[in-house]
């Protein structure tokens, strides 16, 4: 086992202070099942000290009421008295009277690595008052955010006009290999002993340290993206432990992780299609064509270009690329985006990259939720150890898929020479004495493809779910649409679900989806125009934009 670097060690497992916590706070071939046991002890034998609570960093907890603070745990559960680190927590307590309480409501954003510290908040988006009866807990995995210690590698791994993303030449090739595998390597120097111990078994015992630390006999639990990955496996090792979780945009636990990528690329391919026609939809205003095909092709060309010369001296074909993924995860600032990409045809890059930036944290910079990405899907399950897999596999899907086969397979490439020893198998999930759960899924949501609802409905049998039909936008839930909204409110505060439907490859509510937005004709579009916002827009009545940019650092990362 490796062993935590001397500056961790000093900084982070012989105690950190409140002030440290303050100044951070707010900020696959598929693989064969196995029992969870395989992968990590359960958390039953540790018992941890009461939370160090102290004040957000966030304005916005602060002015919900909210706290934050580090839970101490245990590094490896197999060995509770030996090395601490500490988990980043925060609370909003409920707002019903005692009596109408209904205990804690655990919350993930996604990723794996996104920081679940603000998402304390989201109850106060239930309509209804349907997250009132809830004291509601964020909290920053480890290695996540406040957590302690942070894992972060090289905040300069991905610079502006990086090489291609497409491998068209053998140098291509090898750059990005060296790259991947200089990227583990710096992880495992860097990451140590963390690196072990970071599968998502490990962040389930975490929870249960969480619910040990409020007392509580079971959790409620809201999980957005991997967060719906975080709650099957915890409702597979915990079943008892279970009383009501909402999951929405839903992972497919047999496709961990190798495949679910693969199937994500030829995901996104239609969803960007999808956004080229609402571009096409929409000509009186956007003037780029008036079929989806044609709006594709001024794209492509302009793609043809930053493989000449990088945009605005920054944009290349990758981070042109970049800019523009977030179109297939949502239709929140599809108009933005596209009058970024007016104003790229008329010469003014400057909105592109804005896009590029506000969709990757403003640039190069903090690795935290990539680092912590690798460390988790890494090690979750063994990926293919010989590249000629990945190659014969990533060249199969780019014929079909080009928009972002190869930029996920180099998302990912890492994995190829991660240092940590990775689990033989995945968790083999099962919710068979697990309470109902309350699935959300829109139709072609495509970071998480709809096979994901599907196949966790037929795993938790008493699980219902609501499809937003024909919908693009990945974990959307709270945003503004009524029949999926206050299902969920319902549920929260009574417990009570639709009936199920028969069969197997169905859903048992439809609702209508996020809706993309309807421009009107304006000179918005000019080459002058900046975008006025780079996080993804809220509906009209749903999350702030603060709050959707939390779950979109998670997910886009």
């Amino acid at each position: 086992m490796r062993k935590l670097t001397t500056a961790v060690l000093a900084a982070g497992l012989m105690g950190t202070s409140m002030t440290a916590v303050n100044a951070a706070a707010g900020a696959p071939t598929t693989a064969t099942a196995t029992s969870a046991a395989t992968h990590a002890p359960a958390a039953t034998g540790y018992s941890p000290p009461p939370i160090q609570w102290g004040t957000c960093a966030s304005a916005s907890m602060r002015a919900a009421g909210g706290r934050c603070g580090l839970l101490t745990v245990p590094l490896d559960y197999a060995h509770p008295g030996g090395t601490k680190i500490k988990i980043g927590v925060s609370e909003i307590k409920h707002k019903t009277s005692d009596a109408a309480y209904q205990g804690i409501m655990l919350v993930n954003p996604g990723g794996p690595g996104g920081s679940g510290l603000n998402l304390a908040r989201l109850g106060e988006f239930v309509p209804g008052g349907g997250g009132d009866p809830y004291d509601w807990i964020g909290f920053d995995p480890r290695g996540v955010g406040t957590s302690v210690p942070n894992l972060s590698c090289d905040g300069d791994y991905f610079p502006y006009d990086r090489p291609d993303y497409v491998p068209f030449t053998n140098t291509l090739e090898r750059t990005w290999l060296k790259k991947a595998a200089g990227y583990a390597a710096t992880c495992d120097a860097v990451g140590g002993a963390l690196l072990d111990h970071m599968k998502t078994t490990d962040w389930v015992n975490d929870m249960e340290s969480i619910r040990k630390a409020f007392g509580a006999k079971q959790i409620n639990y809201y999980g957005f993206s991997y967060g719906t990955y975080l709650g099957q496996v915890y409702a597979t090792l915990h079943p008892d432990r279970v009383r009501r979780m909402v999951w929405d945009g839903v992972v497919n636990w047999k496709d961990v992780w190798y495949d679910a990528n693969l199937n994500q690329d030829v995901a996104f391919e239609g969803n960007m299609n999808r956004y080229w026609a609402w571009i096409a939809q929409h000509d009186a205003t956007y003037h780029l064509g008036t079929t989806g095909a044609q709006v594709k092709k001024v794209w492509t060309t302009l793609l043809a270009r930053t493989r000449q010369a990088p945009l605005d001296g920054k944009i290349g074909p990758d981070e042109w690329t970049d800019a523009f993924l977030s179109a297939g995860y949502y239709v929140y600032g599809w108009e933005d985006l596209a009058n970024a990409f007016v104003a790229a045809t008329k010469g003014d890059y400057g909105p592109i990259t804005e896009q590029y930036d506000g969709a990757n944290g403003a640039g190069p910079g903090s690795d935290n939720t990539y680092a912590v990405y690798n460390a988790v899907q890494c090690t979750d399950v063994q990926w293919p150890t010989k590249w000629r897999t990945w190659e014969r596999d990533n060249w199969k899907t780019y014929a079909k898929a080009p928009f972002e086969t190869w930029a996920n397979a180099w998302y990912n490439a890492p994995c190829l020479t991660w240092g940590a020893k990775a689990a033989k198998k995945a968790v083999s999930v099962s919710g068979k004495h697990v309470a109902p759960i309350l699935l959300i899924e829109e139709t072609h949501d495509a970071a998480t493809p709809w096979s994901g609802a599907i196949q966790a409905r037929a795993s938790f049998p008493k699980s219902v779910l609501i499809e937003g039909v024909g919908g693009t936008t990945h974990a959307g839930s709270l945003s503004g649409v009524e029949c999926t909204d206050n299902r969920i409110a319902d549920y929260l505060l009574t417990g009570a679900l639709d009936p199920r439907k028969k069969g197997k490859n169905v859903s048992d509510v439809k609702c209508p989806p996020v809706p993309a937005p309807d421009p009107a004709p304006t000179a918005a579009a000019s080459p002058s125009a900046r975008s006025a916002r780079v996080a993804p827009a809220p509906a009209a009545t749903g999350l702030p934009s603060d709050l959707r940019a939390v779950l979109a650092s998670a997910q886009l990362g």
